[in-house]
C-alpha cells in the first residue's frame, strides 16, 4: 500500500539569502494550492555576536526586536499572496539545532522548506545547516537551490 503524504502544515527557514527566498517563494505557492498553515522561521545566530554585545541586554533585545520586526515582513508578504494561515517563529542559537529540537516539536509542521547555497567545484555540496536539518528532522525537509 502506498502512503500519501499530505502537507497541511508547512514551516520554512527564512534569513534573506537567495536560497532561503526561494525556498520562502515556494513555501508561499505550496501552502496557497494545498490551502496549509504556514510557519516562518528566523534563527538569529549565537556566532554574530561578540562577548561585549553578549553582556548588555540592551543590545540582545533591540537585535531579536529587529529581527521579530523583519520577520513580520515575510509574513505580510505571505498574506498578501493569498495563504490564509501564517504564523511566525523567532529564536536564537544555532540555525539548524534550534529548527531541529525547538522549533519542530513545538510548530509540529508536516514538512520543513529550506534553502541551500549550491556551491562550486570542490566546495560543491548541500549546505551543513540544511545537510544536519534534512538528516536529523523527524519530518520530511524539501530543500529548495
Amino acid at each position: 500500500m502506498t502512503k500519501k503524504t499530505e502537507f497541511q502544515h508547512i514551516l520554512v527557514g527564512v534569513d534573506d539569502s537567495e536560497d532561503a527566498l526561494l525556498a520562502f517563494r515556494y513555501a508561499i505557492a505550496t501552502a496557497k494550492q494545498r490551502h496549509a498553515a504556514l510557519t516562518i522561521v528566523s534563527i538569529r545566530e549565537d556566532s554574530d555576536v561578540n562577548v561585549f554585545q553578549a553582556m548588555d541586554k540592551d543590545y540582545i533585545h533591540g537585535e531579536r526586536s529587529e529581527l521579530e520586526e523583519h520577520i513580520n515582513t515575510y509574513v505580510q508578504q505571505a498574506k498578501d499572496a493569498g495563504v490564509e494561515q501564517v504564523n511566525a517563529v523567532v529564536s536564537e542559537g544555532k540555525p539548524a539545532e534550534v529548527i531541529v529540537k525547538d522549533v519542530i516539536p513545538h510548530v509540529k509542521p508536516d514538512v520543513l522548506i529550506i534553502g541551500s547555497i549550491a556551491k562550486k567545484g570542490l566546495k560543491r555540496r548541500v549546505g551543513s545547516q540544511a545537510a544536519y536539518m534534512a538528516k536529523y528532522a523527524p519530518i520530511s525537509v524539501l530543500v529548495i537551490r
